[in-house]
């Protein structure tokens, strides 16, 4: 019965690569108001295949005219995503077997190390009693290379103390961020990008800018503690995500590194 249908290789490799394709754009998506977006355009290409079945012309050409006129407005609404997605594949060192595999985490998921975020909050809490000022950025699928490279690597297990022996204030290692990736501290007095959004509010200084700014253009996501306030934040995808309690906000984050 199925003689009709033709299937060669380069089917099957279109059909791989597309789901790849999608299965990152969904990564990129996840957890932001992007993907509620997608699921609204969907929806109306879903109708409008419907209607051009019913030969509903007036519908059918409406939606047409919606979806074809919708490339540039695509372009404006996810210009944060499709920023992250060309950094993602330009910053993919094909030629290091470990850094492929971390572009594709999802074919190593049983060898990743979770991340322990109760210790990386604990040693936040413990610098926000003094006020102690720090910038923690945590690399999830996104390759932060070309960050680690400006910084001074390191290769240590993430634990309090040593968080806390980076961040003091005499240390020389405090100036900057520091990198953690499957929970190792990968590098300190890392220099990120300033945002340059004018949404910041002026209280905020050059740590609150560069999370922003880090997390504006790829999905790791950052911890911040003031130093004139010794309050601590949480910030993904470029904007500050608001929480309760600690409790609440590991539960956050180990979602999100999930």
């Amino acid at each position: 019965m199925l003689d009709f249908i033709e299937f060669s290789f380069l089917d099957i490799l279109d059909i791989v690569l597309v789901a790849i394709l999608l299965y990152y754009v969904y990564k990129l998506l996840k957890g932001t108001v992007a993907i509620n977006i997608v699921i609204g355009i969907a929806f109306i290409f879903l109708i409008w295949t419907i209607t051009q079945a019913l030969k509903m012309e007036m519908l059918s050409g409406i939606l047409g005219y919606l979806l074809s006129g919708g490339v540039i407005a695509l372009i404006i609404v996810f210009q944060q995503e499709i920023r992250k997605f060309l950094l993602m594949i330009g910053t993919t060192n094909y030629t290091n077997k470990k850094g492929f595999l971390n572009q594709l985490k999802f074919l190593q998921s049983e060898i990743t190390i979770e991340t322990e975020t109760g210790k990386i909050l604990k040693a936040c809490s413990n610098m926000a009693k003094t006020k102690t000022g720090a910038l923690i950025v945590i690399e999830r699928t996104n390759s932060l290379d070309f960050l680690i490279n400006n910084g001074d690597t390191m290769n240590a297990l993430v634990n309090e103390v040593i968080l806390e022996s980076i961040f003091f204030k005499n240390s020389p290692l405090h100036d900057g961020a520091t990198i953690i990736r499957d929970n190792y501290v990968v590098a300190t007095r890392v220099v990120l990008p300033i945002s340059d959004s004018t949404k910041i509010p002026a209280r905020f200084g050059l740590r609150h800018k560069a999370a922003i700014g880090i997390t504006e253009k790829t999905d790791a996501v950052c911890l911040l503690v003031s130093e004139e306030t010794g309050e601590i934040s949480y910030i993904k995808d470029g904007e500050f995500v608001l929480y309760a309690s600690n409790d609440e906000l590991n539960e956050k984050l180990r979602k999100d590194l999930a």
